[in-house]
């Protein structure tokens, strides 16, 4: 199974809003494309409400995103957790953005972008603690390699490692990312650390995570 990235775009202000890649080239076609923003809430299905914003108090206040010039595309990745303290973890997938990236107090320390789930078999959004771990993960349904494993659902849905990315090539509902920021990613996080699914949400530096 592959799975694909998010880079969480939380309901807010817009002074302040994260949009790091609105000046990529719009010519990149739309499943190579890899983005760091997202239209307006207003262009946003209906029918995927946003929650509430958390106190203030919320421990996973978007402190720091990474400095990501350009476009990312299918294998890219960043990762620097230079100077970044110990605090909880929260990923975030965007499948609108097809980033996934990871937080760690706060300060976004790698984004990755993804493959994920086609039409028939969607990535799920929602909200999804780790519930296990296997570096050496084998699909017990297709026999394929699925390195650094981290599960979502009971199902069969995960985040992994996905060998050789090409654009274009969607997933059986995972999300996958390059094997190399894989094995960073399955040794940052932790059973029980939580995976946000959205669909081109937005996120605010200075606002919380709301889902975390």
């Amino acid at each position: 199974m592959i799975l694909a990235g998010l880079g969480l775009l939380l309901p807010g202000a817009l002074a302040g809003v994260v949009a790091i890649a609105a000046h990529r080239d719009a010519a990149t076609p739309a499943r190579t494309r890899i983005v760091r923003a997202v239209p307006a809430p207003s262009s946003l299905p209906a029918k995927r409400p946003v929650a509430s914003p958390a106190p203030s108090s919320d421990p996973y206040i978007v402190r720091r995103v990474l400095d990501i010039p350009g476009v990312m595309k299918i294998g890219d990745f960043h990762w620097d957790e230079t100077g970044v303290p110990d605090g909880p973890v929260v990923i975030t997938v965007d499948l609108q953005a097809k980033v996934l990236s990871i937080f760690r107090g706060g300060y976004e320390i790698g984004a990755a972008a993804i493959l994920y789930g086609g039409d028939d078999k969607p990535t799920p959004l929602g909200v999804f603690p780790i519930t296990q771990k296997s570096a050496d993960h084998v699909s017990n349904l297709y026999g394929s390699p699925m390195p650094y494993m981290m599960r979502l659902t009971n199902d069969g849905i995960s985040i992994h490692g996905s060998p050789g990315m090409e654009p274009g090539q969607m997933t059986h509902g995972c999300v996958g990312v390059p094997v190399a920021f894989a094995k960073k990613l399955f040794h940052a996080a932790k059973r029980g650390d939580k995976v946000i699914v959205t669909d081109g949400e937005r996120l605010d530096i200075g606002k919380a995570i709301t889902a975390a």
